[in-house]
């Protein structure tokens, strides 16, 4: 019997007009040609391809005189035509003539490649079953390896023996994980004893090509799947091996779940409610300090400092794994930040602008989404409570006043103007001396009470100012450390 497949996925069969035309272009040469790969499997799945690959008996000089709009600039024989598609992932099509490979020496790139004359010698190549198949322009689908059935049974399986595969590139033990995450589909046994008994082998890898699995993997709507699987499978260590310090520890009085459960469940509030990469990061790295900060045991264990920790631990991470810096910036302080508070009646306007001034007011919807994670990974019924909705209500009212130096209605120029003096450090301690006081009170943010204050900041040295203003942040601190200690943080 065939396999069935719903009825979305034979609507969604018919190809792109830019695709039939290169490969009838190509037919019409004389040259045999498919649609190949993942276009075919999610064409199968009744997804929208991201990509387009079509791969031919054509050799890569006769693929570039059929086709003069093309780009070649590599080893493999890969083709990219460019289609003039207004749509992006129809403007450049890569066509690449069949081809074996020959041994994966550094366990990422083939030591040779060579062109084959036959179509399933190219599939016998690929990865994963449902990667391995071919169709034409009639939808005729060439498998020879059954990759319509690993669809059907919803199946991840390697093209062949698992270890010889992984050997070949051992991003694939990743990839498993992430066409696992992605589809909801199950490991084949022999693949997922091949991964978990080789997972050392991703050492092997970049960290940039670790971090880009990894992401697709974190920002697909079954993340937590996901990375239990990693865990399951021996890869987490490879990745982030800071969550594992988490696995086993218990918490407090505030928690029911290990420090590992409840940052993985935070991970998977984010994920169901579709947050940003940036969120759910901070939401499965937020406690990763605790590990290292809890200090005695059972109900009354304390965890103080873990939000610094932790954004110290989140910030390794991102810079091993090659973040981009606005997102390893952004991260770090939904980490840094996590434990603001909220308690209706004891929250103070002043101190709700100095989170503002700390996290960014572009910022900070996300840092209530992180606490909404945090407490769903805690076990409490409630995401947004009356009190982080009255919260969110003193953030909208306090949004407009100054959080930084640029608000504040003087600058240098005013402070040098009005002490007769030249640009140097003393000019930024003033400024900051009188941000600070308007953050505590913006009724203060008046030009003739500042000029005033300039003037009288102006009897200080620069070391009276510079000792003035840590005195603030130590008393800011002290308050912030009393508050965690009442709470067990």
């Amino acid at each position: 019997m065939g396999v069935r497949f719903p009825p979305r996925a034979l609507r969604c069969m018919q190809l792109p007009k830019e695709i039939q035309d290169i490969i009838k272009k190509l037919n019409g040469d004389g040259f045999e040609a498919y649609t190949v790969g993942g276009c075919v499997r999610d064409l199968l799945l009744g997804r929208e391809p991201k990509d387009w690959d079509i791969t031919t008996n054509a050799k890569p000089e006769e693929i570039q005189m059929l086709f003069p709009e093309h780009v070649y600039e590599n080893t493999f024989g890969t083709v990219v035509i460019k289609t003039g598609s207004e749509k992006p992932e129809l403007a450049l099509v890569e066509v690449t003539p069949y081809r074996i490979e020959g041994k994966y020496t550094d366990k990422r790139h083939p030591d040779s490649v060579q062109f084959a004359d036959k179509l399933e010698d190219d599939l016998s190549r690929r990865d994963f079953t449902v990667n391995a198949m071919a169709m034409d322009t009639d939808g005729k689908i060439t498998d020879p390896f059954d990759g319509q059935k690993d669809l059907k049974s919803k199946t991840i399986k390697t093209v062949g023996e698992p270890e010889k595969r992984f050997n070949e590139d051992a991003l694939r033990l990743l990839r498993t994980v992430r066409f696992a995450t992605l589809f909801d589909f199950n490991i084949e046994k022999k693949t997922l004893e091949a991964i978990t008994k080789n997972a050392d082998w991703l050492i092997a890898i970049s960290k940039e090509r670790i971090r880009d699995e990894f992401i697709k993997i974190i920002d697909s709507s079954n993340a937590f799947r996901g990375i239990i699987l990693l865990y399951e499978t021996g890869l987490l260590k490879h990745i982030v091996p800071e969550l594992l310090e988490g696995v086993g520890i218990g918490q407090n009085l505030h928690h029911i779940y290990t420090v590992w459960e409840h940052n993985t469940l935070a991970l998977k509030y984010a994920a169901s409610k579709n947050y940003s990469l940036e969120v759910r990061l901070g939401s499965l790295f937020h406690d990763i300090g605790k590990p290292q900060t809890k200090r005695g045991d059972g109900k009354y264990s304390t965890f103080y400092g873990h939000d610094v920790v932790g954004a110290k631990i989140t910030a390794q991470i991102m810079d091993r794994l090659k973040f981009p810096k606005d997102i390893s910036e952004k991260v770090i302080k939904l980490v840094r930040y996590h434990l603001f508070y909220y308690n209706v009646g004891e929250v103070t306007e002043s101190s709700v602008r100095r989170l503002l001034v700390n996290v960014g007011l572009e910022n900070i919807n996300d840092l209530i989404k992180v606490r909404e994670a945090d407490r769903i990974g805690s076990g409490t019924p409630k995401a947004v409570p009356y009190k982080l909705r009255h919260l969110q209500y003193i953030i909208d009212k306090v949004s407009h006043d100054p959080i930084s130096v640029k608000m504040i209605k003087v600058d240098g120029e005013d402070v040098m103007k009005e002490l007769s003096t030249k640009p140097g450090p003393k000019i930024g301690l003033i400024l900051n001396y009188l941000l600070a006081e308007v953050i505590d009170d913006p009724s203060k943010n008046n030009k003739e009470y500042l000029e005033q204050r300039i003037h009288e900041l102006d009897k200080k040295s620069p070391e009276e100012l510079k000792k003035s203003l840590e005195k603030i942040e130590k008393a800011i601190e002290e308050e912030e450390k009393e508050r965690m200690k009442k709470y067990y943080v």
